[in-house]
């Protein structure tokens, strides 16, 4: 099969950023309506939500499933869309896009594959360091919380 051309020139690909998923996983029934964060195993190192690179053949959606099961051996049904975060100072490593969903699990999670360390936290109870954009994302996630709107679209 031949390459398309534009103007009698071939196309190429246009650079562009990573895709990735997070998962804000909260714990069905829990009544401190904590969410799950991860200590990263490797660089950036610090707190972070679960997700990471939506691979070639599978939705952005099934994406953040298969990380959060990964990552929090937690199967995660997703409630909402939070938002979309496309800051390209957002990841230290290149330009990332990321979107980030809100979910559930009925699992105890526990630490997998890329986490080092995993716990349930409230949001007035955060740890620090916060890897990539998180605290923006959680600060977005609590005033989705007081009013039901999701994130701003210029995040």
């Amino acid at each position: 099969m031949l390459p398309e051309k534009r103007n009698n020139r071939p196309m190429t690909r246009p650079v562009t950023p990573q895709l990735a998923a997070d998962t804000i996983i909260r714990l069905a029934g829990d009544p401190e309506q904590r969410i799950v964060l991860i200590k990263r195993k490797n660089p950036p190192y610090g707190w972070a939500l679960p997700g990471g690179f939506v691979d070639v053949g599978e939705t952005v959606a099934q994406a953040a499933v298969r990380e959060a099961l990964e990552e929090t051996r937690s199967k995660v049904r997703l409630t909402t869309l939070l938002g979309c975060y496309s800051d390209p100072q957002r990841d230290q490593r290149g330009h990332t896009v990321s979107l980030v969903y809100i979910g559930d699990t009925d699992d105890t999670p526990v630490a997998a594959d890329d986490a080092a360390e995993l716990a349930l936290f409230g949001l007035d109870d955060l740890p620090e360091p916060l890897c990539f954009d998180h605290a923006v994302i959680l600060q977005d996630y609590r005033q989705y919380l007081e009013t039901g709107q999701p994130a701003p679209v210029d995040r």
